[in-house]
């Protein structure tokens, strides 16, 4: 099997199972270990030892074509439930044809910083919403491939929850 990702056809957003219109683009999280650097006797070094399950800060910033209600509405301090839904075009060169791949980002934000951008006649406004990730799953091929809650000490990468352990350690 000779399968090539080779692009996101096109997306959708939603907020509670409504379409929001207007986005032009999404720039998903990084996904960035919490670590500390460990040196001394018996190391030739330093290393930066990621503490497991835990991670820095998380983002999703929305890039709007224009101001919109959308935009303000995600201003609004609470959490909200955000479905960022795509279809993956990928080339299968045994069978030579395409074939689609959903993706799905589902994520609970709040809003950290609202852009609204310029104003520029017969121009985009370029507005933004910026805002801070506390629960994350990723679903590719309609199986989860990670599932990060910070609140609730879930880790799961890969079908292994990282965070078990420290759940049970915690009396949790």
């Amino acid at each position: 099997m000779n399968q090539v990702p080779e692009k996101l056809i096109n997306f959708r957003v939603y907020e509670d199972g409504t379409n929001l219109l207007g986005v032009a683009d999404i720039e998903l999280p990084e996904i960035e270990y919490m670590t500390e650097k460990i040196k001394g006797a018996g190391i030739a070094g330093e290393i930066d030892s990621p503490a497991i399950g835990h991670f820095g800060s998380m983002t999703i910033k929305i890039n709007w074509r224009t101001i919109a209600k959308s935009l303000a509405a995600l201003a609004s301090p609470k959490a909200h439930n955000l479905d960022f839904r795509g279809a993956i075009q990928i080339y299968d060169a045994g069978k030579g044809e395409y074939i689609i791949s959903p993706v799905k980002v589902v994520a609970k934000c709040t809003p950290k910083k609202t852009g609204l951008g310029k104003f520029n006649p017969s121009s985009p406004t370029d507005s933004t919403s910026e805002l801070e990730v506390l629960y994350m799953k990723l679903d590719v091929d309609e199986k989860t491939v990670a599932e990060i809650d910070k609140l609730n000490y879930i880790c799961i990468i890969d079908g292994v929850d990282y965070l078990s352990d420290i759940r049970t350690a915690l009396g949790m």
